[in-house]
């Protein structure tokens, strides 16, 4: 058996993925650790998880919610993820020397993971929790490009001189060896044509969550507004919905909610104008709803495992997790995307024909009326929706992920 080592940034949504394939994992007898912020990482997966420290001083990713464009792009890799890998790089070692890791398994914000891996002469896979990190995104802006393979090769200058296993700032990104693509070609697009140095990519789907059996039976396990901390917040009220209306989830996310409060407002006045046969319920936890209409229900958080499956429709900021799981229901989008890849996987949806994308800073309460009133009655959503989520169960999810993993140690591992 085997021993993976996951390296996470502290962002959930980096984390969820890799929470039931580390199930898997553990189910096939194999040990696996966790390197990250213990505290998320345990709520997330599991409070008995084996979790190696890696904390450190990076800015808090909500300071950036307000950019957009090549700030937001700068601000997300140098007082974020570049600061995030300078701190974490020699615990996530450390981590790998003691519980004696076959394979690293690194998100791929997680740089600290190739790192430390390239170093000890382990072998590393990539964990791509969006489909944005499986092309070049600034293939089409060469100087910005160039600018983070600036950053990236500093990064192995300082930190890992004379690794045991060559370091270049396209193998820091993208393992040589085994990406895992959290997503498919249905709606990420065709692969690009392999060449020589492309590393090859496993479309294993969405490893979707699981309800955390710690979880009182009728509690919400949620996700407070900056990410940090799971809470259970007071029980949903199932006798609200009405099984004859057509049911809107509406979700930004886990860290816009400072953001979010004109969209959330322009949502509610949206569904109020949808009027009889179609209800909504809203993830609001900055309180932006005051006075919802009788179709509207707006809560701080939601069970959205449980509400899913009964829902018609998805609103949402085009955070990667929260398509794919609206997609694994066969549930058509309407995307409005905020930052970071959000754009790119909203234009996913859009290509798919899964979805309708809107432009989150100029959606009226009109537009999104719109564009909800469309993906409920124009059949082709729903049928593009389906034809995405058909393809994620096609592609195996966590037992699929696993099972690379399992490969991939058993053939490069330092005990195979």
């Amino acid at each position: 058996m085997s021993t993976f080592l996951l390296v996470v940034p502290p962002l959930a949504g980096h984390i969820t993925p890799l929470v039931a394939v580390a199930e898997r994992l553990g189910a096939l007898g194999h040990r696996v650790d966790w390197c990250g912020e213990p505290s998320l990482i345990r709520r997330l997966a599991s409070p008995d998880a084996v979790v190696h420290p890696a904390l450190g001083g990076p800015a808090d990713p909500e300071r950036g919610l307000g950019l957009r464009g090549y700030a937001a792009v700068r601000f997300l890799w140098e007082e974020f993820l570049i600061p995030l890998a300078e701190s974490a790089h020699e615990a996530v070692a450390d981590a790998a020397r003691r519980s004696g890791a076959d394979l690293v398994v690194a998100d791929m914000q997680a740089l600290a993971g190739p790192l430390a891996a390239a170093r000890l002469g382990i072998p590393w896979a990539t964990s791509a929790t969006t489909s944005t990190s499986l092309r070049d995104p600034f293939g089409a802006t060469p100087k910005v490009r160039q600018w983070l393979d600036g950053l990236f090769a500093d990064l192995i200058v300082r930190l890992c001189p004379g690794a045991t296993v060559p370091l270049t700032p396209a193998t820091l990104e993208r393992s040589p060896l085994l990406v895992l693509a959290f997503t498919t070609e249905a709606l990420a697009g065709p692969a690009d044509p392999a060449g020589p140095a492309e590393p090859p990519i496993a479309w294993v789907g969405p490893a979707l969550r699981r309800p955390t059996a710690a979880a009182p039976p009728d509690a919400v396990a949620t996700v407070s507004p900056a990410g940090a901390a799971p809470a259970f917040d007071e029980p949903f009220p199932r006798s609200w919905l009405d099984p004859a209306s057509s049911l809107v989830v509406i979700s930004l996310g886990t860290v816009n909610g400072p953001v979010g409060g004109r969209f959330l407002l322009a949502c509610a006045d949206a569904l109020r104008q949808l009027g009889g046969g179609v209800q909504a319920v809203i993830a609001d936890p900055a309180g932006a709803i005051a006075g919802a209409p009788d179709n509207v229900l707006a809560r701080p958080y939601l069970p959205i495992q449980e509400l899913l499956p009964r829902a018609a429709a998805v609103v949402c900021h085009g955070g990667h997790n929260t398509v794919c799981e609206a997609l694994a229901h066969d549930l058509p989008l309407v995307v409005a995307p905020i930052r970071d890849d959000q754009p790119a996987v909203a234009q996913q949806v859009a290509d798919a024909g899964a979805g309708i994308r809107l432009h989150f800073g100029h959606a009226t309460a009109d537009l999104i009326a719109a564009a909800v009133s469309d993906v409920l009655d124009d059949p082709r959503y729903r049928r593009a929706a389906r034809q995405v989520g058909t393809s994620f169960r096609a592609a195996g999810g966590a037992v699929a992920a696993a099972d690379h993993l399992v490969r991939l140690a058993a053939s490069r591992g330092r005990r195979g």
